[in-house]
């Protein structure tokens, strides 16, 4: 790999190949319908770190949800004004939330783990400021216990931060939610390779 694509994100690199080789979206589709069915008319739900817009935001958007979708990579951000159209779509780190308004809940699938673990509960704090109505979180992440370790990821170098279920319930009570839900689920994630993956549905308390 070139010095010129080692400085570009790896989700710029990424691109459609994401869609084209994620194998299994049942459960992340699963938890989507649930959010739905726990939402008020005119709800307003940020997804963070939203991708390509699948399945997630347009998952949303068909039901009539109001979405935000946030990512740092401008190449996926093109794919999902293209294939989720109708959500507001925002370059910008995923950190920086404090600008966005309220919203009825908050989706995080495969997201917070491409920060560092110490950026993650203050993150998930200020999230929880910006909840309203029913103040849902969802969250997936993968299982182990890793701060920003080093992968290569559909041929594209990222690092990947990960939390043991126990310790990722405990972090997200910490931060000031009451967890409704958790899940181990294998899938795979790319061809080939399957992975433990987390599903977390939490309520931030008041």
């Amino acid at each position: 790999m070139s010095t010129e694509q080692q400085n570009v994100p790896a989700f710029d690199l990424i691109g459609k190949r994401y869609d084209e080789s994620f194998v299994e979206r049942d459960v992340q589709l699963a938890e989507g319908a649930w959010l739905i069915r726990q939402l008020p008319p005119g709800a307003r739900v940020l997804d963070l770190g939203c991708g390509s817009g699948l399945p997630t935001a347009k998952q949303l958007l068909d039901a009539g949800v109001e979405v935000v979708g946030v990512d740092e990579s401008q190449v996926m951000l093109q794919l999902a004004e293209q294939q989720a159209p109708g959500g507001r779509y925002l370059h910008q780190d995923l950190r920086d939330v404090d600008e966005l308004g309220e919203f009825d809940a908050v989706v995080a699938f495969f997201a917070l783990l491409m920060l560092p673990r110490a950026d993650i509960p203050p993150l998930l704090e200020r999230i929880r400021a910006r909840l309203r109505g029913p103040k849902l979180l969802l969250i997936s992440m993968v299982h182990g216990d890793f701060d920003l370790f080093p992968i290569v990821f559909l041929g594209a170098p990222t690092g990947v931060s990960a939390y043991p279920p126990a310790t990722l319930r405990q972090v997200v009570t910490d931060a000031g939610y009451e967890v409704l839900d958790l899940q181990e689920i294998e899938a795979e994630a790319e061809p080939g390779r399957i992975e433990v993956q987390i599903y977390l549905r939490a309520r931030a308390l008041d």
